[in-house]
């Protein structure tokens, strides 16, 4: 695709990098990569599905929470008690959730043990999951599986007899875009409860939790939320079943009265009972920061530039990494996909890491053979799409012609 106005999909996409950087200075939502740390010469960063920028706002942030701790004391916690809750609404803005229905709370694999066990105990029936899913949300369903004697079965199957359907939104290694109103009600037909995994999705792709009907949601506030490494995770439980559900985690902070210190369990009313232990306060201050400029424009405005953006990408994989032997490993149509691009290559683990030892670009590698890339709306730019295409051009080139070597690149723990 070479000179004029192309389109990729339904997507118009540049075809210079003369229109992407037209294209950039046009760009509605441009001055939010301003508001994230960046260096002048670093490598083209493609990675924000794993682990998103650090926003200018988080250290401030931290480092208030840091003084209140220092100059309050204890006495920080008149504060401190209600930010699961407050944080939780401000994440809710962001994947369609009315106030009250989000918690900041545990990990997102804590959160599917909870709401999953939750849900299975509401009814009596099975779980059916996604054999391709994220491992995390794997694992967990056989663990609840094992634990309470329930059938598991992976789809594609029948929704007969179950009472937990568990699926991701986004598929974390194709980027594959789950249709969650039409799942949810075919689910809800069937008599099962839908838990989402929002992990790939929240801050991403437009999420309307309320309006598709879902029952029960969890994320990570590390990837497309911004929160950094290892930050608390959230969870969502629709308003009519919250007084219908009990949580496995008999924790006091999900007590109606925590400071009572009650001999018996008594869940708090709403969300708050699917809480469990004291809170991670420096934790949820940097998720703060991390949401802040994205709701300063609206998820719309990010997923317009979200679908250009992987547009480009898929683009320019076609005309320069499909004739190197590379294939798109994600959904060609762009209403069917979120917001990275898989692309499958034999060579894909040596090249990734090539392109991150030299300081070219920073993507990540799932098997067996998948380079991810993510440009994620709020900092990447289409000259970033652009460059990053040609400079994985160049190490496939080079694989190709012998000049990588034949030794394959070390695995390293972190990939």
């Amino acid at each position: 695709m070479v000179g004029g106005t192309g389109t990729f999909g339904v997507v118009t996409v540049p075809q210079s990098r003369e229109e992407a950087e037209d294209r950039d200075a046009g760009d509605p939502v441009a001055a939010l990569r301003y508001e994230f740390e960046l260096a002048d010469g670093e490598p083209i960063y493609l990675d924000g599905n794993s682990l998103g920028r650090q926003p200018r706002a988080a250290a401030g942030r931290v480092a208030a929470a840091l003084g209140e701790w220092r100059t309050r004391l204890v006495g920080g916690w008149d504060d401190w008690i209600d930010l699961p809750s407050t944080v939780g609404d401000r994440i809710g803005r962001l994947v369609g959730a009315a106030p009250g229905q989000v918690v900041v709370s545990d990990s997102t694999t804590v959160n599917l043990f909870k709401l999953g066990l939750a849900a299975l105990d509401a009814g009596g029936g099975g779980i059916v999951g996604d054999g391709e899913d994220f491992p995390t949300v794997r694992y967990v369903l056989q663990g609840l599986a094992e634990r309470t004697g329930r059938p598991l079965r992976w789809l594609p199957t029948d929704l007969d007899g179950a009472a937990l359907l568990c699926l991701s939104a986004v598929n974390f290694r194709s980027a594959t875009l789950a249709d969650m109103a039409a799942v949810t009600a075919g689910a809800h037909r069937a008599g099962a409860l839908v838990l989402w995994d929002l992990s790939h999705a929240a801050g991403c792709v437009p999420v309307d939790l309320d309006g598709s009907g879902a029952d029960l949601a969890v994320g990570c506030t590390y990837k497309y939320l911004n929160g950094g490494p290892g930050a608390p995770a959230w969870l969502y439980v629709r308003r009519e079943l919250q007084g219908l559900l009990r949580q496995p985690i008999w924790g006091w902070w999900g007590q109606r009265d925590p400071f009572a210190m009650a001999d018996a369990y008594d869940p708090a009313p709403g969300t708050a009972r699917f809480l469990a232990g004291t809170p991670n306060i420096l934790g949820i201050a940097a998720v703060d920061a991390g949401i802040d400029p994205l709701l300063s424009v609206g998820m719309p405005a990010l997923w317009d530039k979200t679908r250009a953006l992987v547009a480009l990408l898929a683009a320019r994989v076609d005309a320069l990494l499909v004739p190197l032997g590379a294939r798109l490993a994600s959904p060609a149509d762009p209403e069917g996909r979120g917001g990275h691009l898989a692309v499958a290559h034999p060579d894909s683990w040596r090249t990734v890491r090539t392109l991150i030892d030299r300081g070219q670009v920073v993507g990540d590698f799932r098997p067996p053979d998948v380079m991810r890339l993510a440009p994620v709306a709020a900092y990447t730019r289409f000259v970033d799409v652009w460059d990053a295409v040609d400079r994985i051009a160049s190490v496939l080139a080079s694989a190709a012609s012998g000049a990588l070597g034949d030794r394959p690149a070390p695995r390293r723990r972190v990939t």
